[in-house]
């Protein structure tokens, strides 16, 4: 607050000079985090699928047949003779190149592969994404204003059915009403075009949304019925200001710390659902491709999409610590002041 008296030593003071330079050392930090952490994963995916049941070799060759000198090739190329921290290491050495080895289903490269699939994905989580922050932060912030009337009952009846509905159970049910009893909506495919795409999108990105956004709308109708309780809403009405304002000017600003919070992990969950959405509207996306890679214990191309997206998943993490700063500059000194 402002009252608080400014530190004396090398910490910069939200609002002045220092305050660049202070983002700039707390996201420096925050990289110094996520690398290691990112390279931890990284030997976690590496080792869970060396140990898995079952010979690497006949995995990478899939239903090929092969005499003992392509054996003998494989283990080779791959280095499978080679120590277990050495495969490692010279495994790292290829993906920080960007080589993320070969799929063994069409004998191509996976970073082709993933950025063949990585449209779909992108495109359905960017739509889910959006509904789910636009319609579900408007609708808890309404709520919240109209505490105890129809709306706010009929908004927490649709919170409660939309988190106990799983992401592919409502697509299921929003592909069967809207795509094959009404034909709104065209029931398979990713569609060509930007208009084209979203248009096929849409029901998977509702059952996306559906499914998440109940998170939303309840952190955002707790916190804004928390701020409207305090006394500056009270001496806003005083002033004479119109209810319009107080809420999204001044309630909506105040409330935002917790919803973005809740934002990092429902953007998150959207990706994560987007695995069962994709294999129940056959979308060609980064989801189905994990999928059929398990089922095909394809080696390299399970390590290159479960690295993507451990990557994505730190890199949100990094987002919202920032968006969290810019928020309320004071929490990047650890403390908040009073």
């Amino acid at each position: 607050m402002q009252g608080a008296a400014p530190s004396t030593g090398s910490t910069a003071i939200p609002g002045r000079p220092g305050e660049d330079s202070s983002l700039v050392v707390f996201i420096t930090r925050r990289l110094a985090v996520t690398i290691p952490l990112l390279l931890i994963i990284s030997f976690s995916v590496f080792a869970l699928v060396h140990i898995a049941p079952g010979d690497p070799v006949r995995s990478l060759l899939g239903a090929r047949a092969a005499d003992p000198a392509t054996l003998v090739a494989i283990r080779a190329r791959f280095h499978l003779d080679d120590p277990f921290l050495v495969q490692y290491g010279k495994w790292l050495l290829q993906v920080i190149r960007g080589d993320l080895g070969v799929s063994i289903q069409g004998n191509r490269a996976v970073t082709s592969i993933i950025a063949d699939r990585l449209g779909v994905t992108i495109f359905l989580s960017l739509m889910s994404t959006a509904l789910v922050l636009g319609l579900g932060i408007l609708l808890g912030a309404v709520a919240a204003f109209r505490r105890g009337t129809r709306f706010d009952r009929a908004v927490v009846m649709f919170g409660v059915f939309g988190i106990s509905s799983p992401a592919f159970v409502t697509g299921i049910f929003l592909l069967y009403l809207f795509g094959v009893l009404l034909h709104w909506f065209p029931i398979f495919g990713p569609g060509r075009g930007f208009l084209d795409r979203a248009w096929h999108l849409t029901l998977p990105a509702l059952a996306l949304a559906i499914s998440v956004m109940a998170i939303v709308i309840k952190i955002t109708r707790a916190a804004m019925i928390e701020e409207l309780a305090r006394d500056y809403v009270t001496f806003a009405r005083a002033r004479g200001l119109s209810s319009r304002r107080i809420l999204f000017a001044y309630v909506l600003r105040n409330s935002l710390i917790p919803v973005v919070t809740a934002a990092g992990l429902i953007v998150v969950g959207i990706v994560a659902g987007a695995i069962y959405v994709e294999v129940t509207f056959s979308l060609p996306g980064l989801g189905a491709l994990m999928v059929d890679a398990i089922q095909k214990r394809d080696i390299p191309t399970i390590q290159g999409t479960t690295l993507l997206f451990s990557a994505f998943v730190l890199l949100v993490n990094l987002a919202v610590d920032v968006i969290y700063t810019l928020i309320d500059p004071r929490i990047r000194f650890g403390r908040v002041e009073s």
